[in-house]
């Protein structure tokens, strides 16, 4: 399985604050290459099923409104060592904790409602990019689909 890609969401919260175009700043400028890249709006169906890994947790239902309140940008992302790249640039969870500079610490209004999500692996990386994008739809750098 390849290391480099992986998947972002640019969460309600951020797109409503107008950040996208400062977050896709500094995803480039960190070296990665936007290789599909869409604006929607989940509905609440497609926001379960993307999260079902945390259904019967407390913080879901939350979740699944945060997540339908507005439209996301969604992006697959190529760089060496993505995965663990990107969750360095974004930074903690809680923004509170996130380092100084990382887009958390910079946009996340809290912890629930957070600026953006990044795959935790490169096996959720492939799953979660395969839920928003075709093969038709992913370009590349070196030519060859991402995953």
């Amino acid at each position: 399985m390849t290391n480099n890609f992986t998947f972002t969401i640019i969460k309600p919260g951020a797109v409503a604050h107008e950040h996208i175009g400062e977050i896709l700043t500094m995803v480039t400028r960190a070296g990665f290459w936007i290789s599909a890249m869409k604006y929607l709006k989940l509905n609440e169906e497609q926001a379960r099923y993307f999260y079902s890994i945390h259904q019967g947790k407390p913080f879901f239902e939350d979740l699944i409104r945060f997540m339908t309140s507005g439209p996301i940008v969604v992006a697959i992302l190529e760089k060496e060592d993505a995965v663990e790249e990107y969750r360095k640039l974004i930074g903690n969870t809680d923004p509170a904790k996130a380092e100084p500079g990382t887009i958390r610490k910079l946009f996340a209004e809290s912890i629930q409602r957070n600026a953006v999500h990044g795959s935790d692996s490169n096996e959720n990386a492939v799953k979660e990019a395969n839920f928003f994008f075709s093969l038709s739809e992913r370009f590349t750098k070196s030519g060859k689909f991402p995953i």
